[in-house]
């Protein structure tokens, strides 16, 4: 043999030997849960005494819990800033296409899909040697991202019907897979696609009985096993699977369910009775009032509990649980038929029952249980995987901040959260900014204002900017050079002038 294959087989063994060091001693394991549609409410560790979540509980108990964790009020919007760390004015994507109302001159369109510009968080972990699956729903491609390249958009983007499956052999094809997860850096995607929930995949849509949650799915990225499966139960056993096959390498996995999105569907019907008899939470205002959905509801929540418990159970068992973080939140406020009477409204709005989530992360023996009062958004995870990760060479600009600091029991300072949201919902087009106890809300069509105080008045009940008009013209002039300073764009009505 010569003796340059002996340098090389020496060298490989070294590196070999070196990478599985730093694997088990720098880089952790990560499990990112994402439920869909879940309020800030929803779950007993925030005060539920309706919905019946012990796991997840339990598993926030040993948590650093954020009481004030901040998401975009709608889905697509925060889905493309948790992934690539980038507010809604560079992505483009100010809320889901086909809700906006109005017109061109009164609002600059949504995007839908998040331009290759941008990096997710899933690139540079698998760059640093990480395995990753995304499982579930991914939200941040359009049906038809060749529409999407005239910007200003001249139209609201539009989706096809259900259980149409025209555009599939586009989104199969090398050209648009770019977008989707195994473009971003995944080696598996179960369940990622274009759409925004389990029912699409079916010509009923929201009519069909089991709404796309029990299996055949109709989701060409689920291959079909066998029918009457339930969806949440599926991605967690593809999750599971994931994990036992690299467990001796270090993971990511992003499991996004679609659960509990709408359609409401009952999980069983002995659940469901349970629920329906149960009763109601008198704080939260959540309970058996609105016929048989909030019960269905409950069943949904229910089940996501029982699947938590079972990525814990998988993860003690297997001895994989010390070196894995898991982190969990939702991506918007609670939708119906979920509500809380402790937060002002809920998904589609820029009120606190719109945009605060749930939200832990976890890492057993690691971060010590605690509750963290300062307020934390979606922008902010990019930064602290890759701190968490150990990366320390990814060049380009995140507008987030690592919360490890608070993970670690210190404190992040005084920041401002911004929310630009260029098109209109459920509130009309306008710029959200917290600061301490203020937020601040302006209008982009007229500069009307409204100003509350968090802290004394968490249910915004109390608009304060007539009262507090030095304080108001204070946070205008910030948000105002924040918006110049980053080329912030508004929609061409816009009396502003910046």
């Amino acid at each position: 043999m010569s003796i340059l294959k002996y340098i090389f087989i020496f060298g490989y063994l070294f590196y070999s030997y070196s990478f599985a060091e730093r694997n088990l001693n720098s880089q952790p394991n990560f499990v990112f849960i994402l439920v869909d549609d879940l309020g800030w409410q929803d779950i007993g560790l925030m005060g539920s005494d309706y919905y019946e979540t012990p796991h997840i509980d339990e598993l926030g108990e040993e948590s650093v819990v954020f009481n004030q964790a901040y998401m975009y009020p709608t889905c697509s919007p925060s889905r493309a800033a948790l992934l690539s760390g980038k507010p809604s004015f560079k992505t483009g994507v100010y809320t889901v296409p086909v809700l906006e109302k109005g017109s061109a001159q009164e609002n600059i369109f949504s995007k839908w899909t998040v331009d290759l510009e941008h990096d997710f968080y899933s690139q540079p972990l698998n760059m640093a040697g990480y395995k990753l699956i995304h499982l579930g729903k991914w939200h941040v491609v359009g049906p038809n991202p060749e529409l999407e390249t005239q910007l200003p958009l001249k139209k609201k983007l539009r989706q096809p019907g259900n259980g149409t499956f025209e555009w599939l052999a586009k989104h199969q094809s090398p050209e648009l897979q770019a977008y989707y997860p195994q473009g971003k850096g995944y080696h598996e995607n179960v369940g990622g696609t274009w759409w925004g929930d389990p029912a699409r995949g079916k010509k009923e849509g929201y009519n069909f009985k089991t709404g796309g949650y029990e299996s055949p799915y109709g989701n060409p990225f689920i291959k079909e096993r066998k029918d009457g499966e339930w969806l949440t139960d599926r991605l967690t056993d593809d999750a599971i699977d994931f994990m036992k096959r690299h467990k001796d390498q270090p993971f990511l996995v992003n499991l996004n369910y679609y659960t509990v999105h709408r359609p409401t569907v009952a999980r069983s019907q002995d659940s469901l009775k349970k629920y329906q008899n149960k009763k109601g939470d008198s704080s939260t205002g959540q309970g058996p009032k609105l016929n048989n959905e909030i019960a269905a509801y409950a069943t949904m929540v229910e089940s996501l509990d029982d699947n938590v418990g079972r990525l814990v159970e998988f993860l003690n068992k297997s001895g994989l649980r010390e070196n894995t973080i898991l982190i969990f939140t939702s991506d918007n406020g609670h939708n119906r038929p979920s509500q809380t009477n402790n937060l002002r409204a809920g998904k589609g709005t820029i009120y606190e029952g719109g945009l605060r989530v749930p939200a832990f992360i976890n890492w057993k023996g690691k971060f010590k249980p605690s509750r963290c009062d300062e307020y934390i958004q979606g922008i902010d995870y990019f930064p602290t995987l890759l701190d968490l990760a150990n990366i320390n060479d990814y060049e380009k600009e995140l507008d987030g901040s690592s919360i490890v600091p608070l993970l670690e029991g210190k404190t992040l300072g005084e920041r401002t959260l911004y929310w630009h949201i260029a098109s209109r919902y459920k509130n009309d087009p306008c710029t959200v900014m917290r600061k301490g106890d203020w937020k601040l809300i302006q209008y982009l069509l007229n500069g009307q204002v409204e100003l509350y105080n968090i802290k004394k008045d968490q249910l915004e009940s109390n608009d304060l900017s007539e009262s507090n008009p030095e304080k108001v013209k204070s946070l205008v002039q910030e948000m105002q050079q924040w918006r110049k300073a980053n080329n912030v764009p508004l929609p061409p009505k816009s009396k502003l002038p910046f």
